[in-house]
């Protein structure tokens, strides 16, 4: 059996159509053939230096493509042309829905093509344009800066532009920032059910997930303060609002709690907080009830578009945000400056909170069709978010049911990509933002429900 090595094909569009054309190149040429197992996606993931969810998504296109079989517990198989039990979607003339990204939805109100192409025309032909092509400092220049600051007064405050960071995305931010503050065996800890970027991460970095248990309301201090005397982790990772996958917003008593039980036991947080621009109520931030001892990540691709590729981070020192430079520069060397731009222009004249704001408003009509479709008691939402969070019926297992539901045409996330323990999670998310309409989105929920409802399908039946 030939062992496949992964790799991203040149000019691909995006890191997980290239590792797809890799590796259909690679069978049609022969260095792999029918039968032959494909590595581990977490394996894939390592090797390639790219997202877990990257991987996963991968494999949702190869196997629309027919290249792969997959089945659970067994692995991921070249395909056999003759294999008599493969409907998918391709083949059978239907385009995929995917829903297993969690990507803002096109606002209906905003030409996001023309705001971008005109946003850079604006840039380039400012008196510093040319600067923007050119190498900029490693925690971002002044300007940027104070436009983050401004941009994250509403939630933090007055933010001192010495302790403020701009990074080229959240991904990079969270590694360069374990890079900085953990090292190999470091425990840190997060909810059972967590964000497949920080799995990457702790595999990269050697460091060891402490899981802490939630419910309904996100991560629970007391299991937090368990995890703390029992493994005395060095960080504690939160995504504080409309948690992904579990949709879950920590209340105020909750943030308080989990900051004095880490200010008591000597445990710094990450928080990564991409979702707090999309709601109407703004609680206060970690970064903001316990600053000198967190680390707070605002992403712009979660509340704007994925392609501007700016983070901004607060470190909770002057002497902090200095180290963090200096692993950003080993790592990234800096945020792109033309973006960074960008993002500070539509900052001050206001066409970011435009775009939020017509963001947060598709995102309310589309929990309410997607209403319409689910039954109430079988998943959780937040009105303002991207996804939700949707619960098997007893027959289902989310794995069988992701598989299935992808060979009829929508691709889903099971709950085993999000979790960090070895228990079984009977629920699949499914992003609304990544239909590019309405219809789509109706049509991919309405094929779930009717898979849902079909329990022959299911491979294995819990116990």
């Amino acid at each position: 059996m030939t062992i496949w090595h992964p790799r991203i094909a040149d000019n691909a569009r995006m890191k997980y159509l290239g590792i797809v054309e890799a590796l259909e190149a690679d069978i049609r040429s022969g260095r792999i053939r029918t039968g032959d197992r494909l590595p581990p996606q977490r394996s894939i993931a390592s090797t390639l230096r790219v997202d877990l969810t990257t991987v996963t998504r991968a494999f949702n296109e190869a196997r629309r493509r027919g290249l792969v079989d997959a089945w659970a517990g067994r692995g991921t198989y070249v395909r056999a042309d003759d294999a008599k039990d493969w409907q998918p979607a391709r083949r059978a003339g239907l385009a995929l829905v995917d829903l297993s990204m969690n990507v803002p939805p096109p606002p209906s109100t905003i030409d996001m093509q023309k705001a971008i192409k005109s946003g850079f025309g604006s840039v380039l032909a400012s008196p510093r344009g040319l600067d923007y092509l050119q190498y900029q400092e490693s925690n971002g220049n002044v300007r940027h800066r104070l436009a983050a600051a401004a941009w994250l007064a509403p939630r933090l405050g007055s933010v001192s532009i010495e302790r403020l960071l701009v990074a080229g995305g959240a991904q990079s931010a969270l590694f360069a920032i374990c890079e900085t503050l953990l090292h190999t065996g470091s425990i840190i800890a997060t909810g059972t059910l967590t964000y497949p970027g920080l799995k990457s991460v702790i595999a990269q970095n050697g460091l060891i997930a402490a899981p802490v248990s939630m419910d309904e309301g996100g991560i629970i201090p007391e299991a937090f303060e368990e995890v703390c005397r029992s493994q005395r982790p060095s960080a504690l990772y939160v995504v504080p609002t409309i948690d992904s996958p579990t949709t879950a917003t920590l209340s105020v008593e909750r943030r308080e709690k989990l900051a004095n039980i880490a200010r008591r036991h000597d445990v710094g947080i990450i928080e990564d907080d991409p979702y707090t621009p999309l709601r109407d109520e703004i609680l206060p931030a970690f970064a903001k009830l316990a600053g000198d001892i967190t680390w707070h990540v605002s992403t712009l691709s979660k509340c704007a578009t994925p392609s501007l590729r700016v983070a901004y981070v607060v470190a909770p020192s002057e002497d902090h945000a200095s180290r963090l430079a200096k692993t950003l520069r080993t790592t990234t060397l800096m945020a792109s400056p033309l973006l960074s731009a960008l993002a500070s222009r539509w900052i001050r004249d206001g066409t970011l909170a435009e775009i939020v704001a017509a963001i947060r408003a598709e995102n309310v009509e589309r929990q309410r069709l997607a209403a319409t479709i689910l039954d109430p008691d079988s998943y959780a939402a937040d009105p303002h978010g991207h996804h939700l969070w949707l619960r098997m019926p007893p027959h289902w297992h989310a794995l069988e049911f992701a598989d299935h539901a992808e060979r009829s045409g929508v691709a889903v996330v099971p709950g085993a990509t999000f979790s960090v323990t070895l228990e079984r999670v009977e629920a699949v998310r499914v992003s609304l933002g990544s239909a590019p309409n309405h219809d789509t989105l109706k049509d991919g929920l309405a094929l779930l429900v009717g898979l849902m409802a079909q329990p022959s399908l299911a491979t294995k039946a819990i116990v």
